[in-house]
């Protein structure tokens, strides 16, 4: 324990939190100080609602309190509903805190944009400015030198790393994108709902929020940062997405499908190149000529992402693959990379582990 950072995660109850939980018993770094959950929870053992983590912690949960996490943590994970973050990143913050948030709270850098998506006030646009979006493939520079972290999204994760290399390279016409995206149940969150009762969503699979997902504008801002500089030899606007989210019957996962169109004269070869220069030093992306094999069930538990691009010649689009476990590299474990890169550690720390297979 000595030398250790150490940790507290609040929001612990969610799959999120405890996600969270279960791959921090798998770093050497850090020790856990602090679980925290609702106020109903407070006192009773971790494993009573996250029996999967039974001889693991031994501790209890507690409610939030930031000034006594404060005295007992030197990294805060904040796995809390989105606008339910602000108050207390800023708490943490002022008291010299390491943060690291996974709700949408700190990701969009406008305001008035995260007003217009998540019909809350920003109490704290200040802070936007401090804030470092937590995609470590593109930011681990300022990651590694902030103290605020506003982790991506998970849908966000696998649409920006599908289609970054394109965009960086004017590939494709950035108004033409459409993202067809799965996710499994989890990602819904744990609270009970009609639309993840068993048999409502049971051997069904449905769109939701047709041209509304909160996610559309935080994809749009990171993409249009990696779009090049309009020139004279560019002429790309900004970024514009059809982005159309499906819940789909398994526990944990994420498939998405892009499809744009290719600027003349692009090809499988261009593709290829573009994919393998932005990737092939980044130990958790995972290339696959084949888009068959990009498919959640290789990913499960792990912190990887696979990609796959193919170009459809009859039509002059492409089409590109991606996949992650929605609670690791969608979630909790790119919180743990993140942190990783605050503290100064590898970062890969803690997060090796292949999936889960069959």
């Amino acid at each position: 324990m000595d030398n250790k950072f150490r940790v507290a995660v609040i929001g612990a109850s969610g799959y999120t939190g405890g996600e969270l939980l279960r791959l921090l018993t798998l770093h050497p770094q850090v020790t856990l100080t602090r679980v925290v959950a609702s106020e109903k929870s407070k006192d009773l053992p971790v494993a009573s609602l996250l029996p999967h983590l039974t001889k693991v912690y031994d501790c209890s949960l507690s409610s939030l309190n930031t000034a006594l996490i404060a005295k007992e943590a030197d990294v805060v994970f904040l796995a809390l509903p989105h606008t339910q973050s602000l108050e207390p990143v800023a708490a943490f913050l002022a008291q010299g805190k390491h943060v690291i948030d996974l709700s949408a709270d700190y990701r969009l850098q406008d305001p008035k944009i995260y007003e217009q998506w998540y019909q809350t006030a920003h109490t704290f646009p200040d802070l936007l400015k401090s804030a470092v979006y937590g995609l470590p493939e593109f930011n681990r520079g300022a990651i590694a030198k902030t103290r605020l972290v506003a982790v991506a999204g998970c849908y966000p994760t696998v649409a920006i790393l599908q289609l970054a290399p394109l965009i960086a390279q004017d590939l494709i016409e950035q108004n033409s994108i459409i993202i067809d995206a799965k996710s499994g149940i989890s990602g819904a969150g744990r609270t009970p709902a009609l639309g993840t009762h068993f048999p409502e969503s049971h051997e069904a699979i449905h769109a939701y929020k047709i041209g509304k997902h909160r996610h559309v504008p935080e994809i749009e801002q990171e993409l249009a940062r990696l779009a090049p500089a309009p020139s004279s030899k560019t002429t790309s606007s900004s970024p514009s997405i059809i982005f159309t989210p499906h819940l789909i019957p398994i526990n944990r996962g994420i498939l998405s499908t892009a499809y744009a169109k290719l600027k003349p004269g692009i090809e499988q070869t261009h593709l290829d190149a573009a994919y393998s220069s932005r990737y092939q030093n980044e130990y958790f992306i995972r290339l696959f000529p084949n888009s068959e094999l990009v498919n959640p069930k290789n990913l499960r538990g792990s912190n990887f992402c696979d990609l796959s691009c193919t170009y459809d010649p009859r039509t002059g689009y492409l089409i590109t693959t991606g996949s992650l476990d929605n609670l690791v590299k969608g979630a909790a474990g790119q919180a743990i990379q993140c942190m990783n890169l605050m503290l100064g550690f590898p970062e890969t720390l803690g997060l090796t582990a292949p999936g889960l297979f069959p």
